[in-house]
């Protein structure tokens, strides 16, 4: 919700800002402007990438203006402690019924891996590769919207010329000259705020998020392979701990033991 927010911050600074400096609202009012600008970039899109890519957008941006609900860095080791937990008292086996409950794909994967018997080396690859296909597609994601924000601030100096050429015809004409002048600098405007307001941060919004889920992957690989190697849950917990922040592992420390009570009693 945050990008929302910052969007709606945005549109709200530049209309009180162009007020203060006695610019009239009326003037945004250019279809011509917005024609260049937005067809502009998503002509420049299609010529870039591929159909395949791009129909992706919408999910893209409803990550980015929605960003979907992950587990945090403590409850996944909490659950991972736990599975360890399991592991030790009843068996590796024993940990079918926690993958069968378990609503991360990734986790539940890893899970069924290990409980099959696979190697070691074998379940570190597969989900590491995973890791690596995932960072693929959202770095193809997340380009996108950058090459936009590349594209977007030129192509509002492109409608700014254009708009100039049109005014010229009004040199005889005081009162239409200045207008002419306005109307081609909001494609400027436009230009510069949608892809340094708009597709340039929705870019930046996705790689955090992707940086976000990689991590967490990163830590479910670690302490799935703790699993597997029989860490006892202590031994696991420390291990996991240095993904956590200082500040924060007091906090975990407490819920990971609740957890582990509350399901062992």
């Amino acid at each position: 919700m945050s990008s929302i927010f910052g969007i709606l911050l945005a549109l709200l600074a530049i209309g009180i800002g162009m007020v203060l400096k006695g610019a009239s609202l009326s003037a945004l009012i250019n279809p011509a402007a917005y024609l260049i600008i937005f067809g502009g970039t998503a002509a420049a899109i299609l010529i870039a990438f591929p159909f395949s890519e791009i129909k992706k957008i919408h999910i893209l941006l409803k990550i980015a203006l929605f960003e979907p609900k992950l587990p945090s860095k403590a409850e996944q080791i909490s659950s991972l402690v736990l599975c360890a937990e399991i592991s030790r008292k009843e068996g590796i086996l024993a940990l079918e019924e926690f993958a069968v409950d378990t609503k991360d794909l990734f986790f539940k994967n890893g899970l069924e891996m290990i409980i099959d018997g696979h190697d070691i080396e074998f379940v570190e690859e597969v989900l590491l590769d995973e890791v690596a296909a995932i960072d693929k597609r959202h770095k193809t994601g997340a380009l996108i919207f950058t090459q936009a924000g590349t594209y977007a601030p030129t192509l509002g100096v492109l409608g700014a010329v254009i708009g100039l050429i049109a005014s010229l015809g009004n040199l005889n004409n005081v009162e239409k000259l200045g207008h002419s002048i306005s109307a081609a600098f909001i494609a400027t405007l436009l230009g510069i705020f949608s892809g340094y307001v708009l597709w340039h941060p929705i870019a930046n919004k996705l790689k955090r998020i992707s940086k976000k889920e990689q991590e967490l992957k990163l830590l479910t690989i670690d302490g799935l392979l703790g699993v597997y190697q029989g860490l006892s849950p202590s031994a696991l917990e420390k291990k996991l701990s240095v993904y956590i922040a200082p500040s924060d592992r007091k906090k975990f420390e407490k819920k990971t033991e609740d957890k582990v009570h509350e399901k062992s009693a």
